[in-house]
């Protein structure tokens, strides 16, 4: 691929790469009540792989790019194969570093228990990570000098909840940034600021984000994921309404800019929950300092988990594929609402088509 429109500063894709996109993530499982009640009242449930960071990655892989997932499996459990058999169903390559289990006591893969909420009663994840093998990734364990040097990757995706996972996950998502930085390959963060893997740690995790932001390309978080996750002053918002946070996004961003002058592209959603199958979804998209702006319409959600991984999976495919700025933004949009319309986390489309349908409001039959 040649390089990003020139509009778009120096924010070039790396030639003759292996990997369109790549992420580095802790794989797990979710298990939802399978007629759609509450976790209490259900005693049949419907298991899946999962993950926020493979979310991100499927929009372009069931698209036809080449992705990879960089992760730790537990050697020899059947969850494990489990995870690695519903990858390879998305066309995800898998490079994975497999620990020992070490006894029933030892490590395992994490668990979700939610279901999807109904109406006026909301959705309820319950995280059971105990014991969780990705909080041991560690990147002696893979070969990035010839993932990013040899074999080489586009746009590297991290998040915030693998490098808030441990402090050893802190250190290699660090590793991770430097590397492909150095390397060419563009990097993508989605700060998902989580206060519950902060607490007692935020002087450790700032300095980490702040040094992962800082060769960032690409950063995606509300207003206040930029806040507690950077420590970045802002104006404070003005209250619940959608029009109240884009204004609160569009002022702190010029904050951002100042402090992480490598990043050129910033975007984040906009949600307003009317019911548990019903909401009006938004994004706003600041790309070398011009707004664009998918103003909320209303959209009708099966289960809600994994949309905003739906819209970040569109957005970098729209990079990817050197289109423009606003067209990135709708794909995003369009991906992330085709996401709420699936059971699994994660959308699997059936090709380009359908999502621009979707940003397009055309719900008709196709024959």
């Amino acid at each position: 691929m040649t390089s990003i429109r020139g509009s778009i500063g120096d924010m070039k894709l790396k030639q003759n790469a292996s990997w369109a996109l790549l992420t580095a993530t802790s794989m797990g499982v979710r298990i939802t009540p399978q007629s759609g009640q509450p976790v209490q009242a259900e005693s049949l449930y419907h298991m899946q792989a999962t993950s926020a960071e493979s979310n991100v990655v499927s929009i372009a892989s069931y698209l036809g790019l080449p992705v990879k997932v960089i992760t730790n499996l537990v050697k020899g459990s059947p969850i494990a194969q489990f995870i690695r058999s519903d990858l390879a169903a998305r066309h995800v390559s898998v490079e994975a570093h497999e620990v020992e289990q070490g006894g029933p006591w030892g490590y395992r893969h994490q668990f979700n228990i939610a279901d999807s909420g109904y109406g006026s009663r909301g959705p309820r994840v319950h995280n059971d990570r105990a014991g969780e093998v990705g909080r041991t990734l560690n990147a002696k364990d893979f070969d990035l000098d010839r993932i990013f040097r040899i074999e080489g990757v586009q746009i590297v995706h991290l998040s915030g909840l693998i490098a808030a996972l441990s402090p050893q996950t802190a250190k290699f998502c660090l590793e991770v940034a430097r590397v492909a930085k150095q390397n060419g390959s563009l990097i993508s963060f989605d700060l998902n600021h989580r206060a519950s893997f902060w607490k007692d740690r935020d002087a450790e995790l700032r300095t980490v984000f702040t040094e992962i932001a800082s060769v960032s390309d690409i950063l995606v978080g509300n207003e206040e994921d930029f806040q507690l996750a950077l420590g970045v002053d802002g104006p404070p918002a003005g209250g619940s309404g959608l029009r109240d946070k884009l204004d609160a996004f569009k002022g702190l961003i010029a904050s951002v800019r100042e402090r992480f002058p490598n990043a050129q592209v910033y975007a984040t959603t906009l949600r307003e929950v009317l019911n548990a199958n019903s909401h009006l979804w938004g994004a706003v998209l600041a790309v070398d300092g011009e707004w664009f702006v998918e103003e909320p319409r209303e959209i009708h959600v099966l289960d809600r988990i994994g949309g905003g991984d739906g819209f970040v999976g569109g957005l970098l495919y729209g990079i990817l594929r050197e289109w423009k700025p606003e067209d990135w933004l709708r794909f995003g949009w369009a991906s992330g609402a085709l996401a709420t319309t699936f059971l699994t986390d994660y959308a699997h489309p059936a090709d380009e088509d359908q999502i621009w349908s979707i940003w397009k409001g055309n719900a008709r039959v196709q024959r």
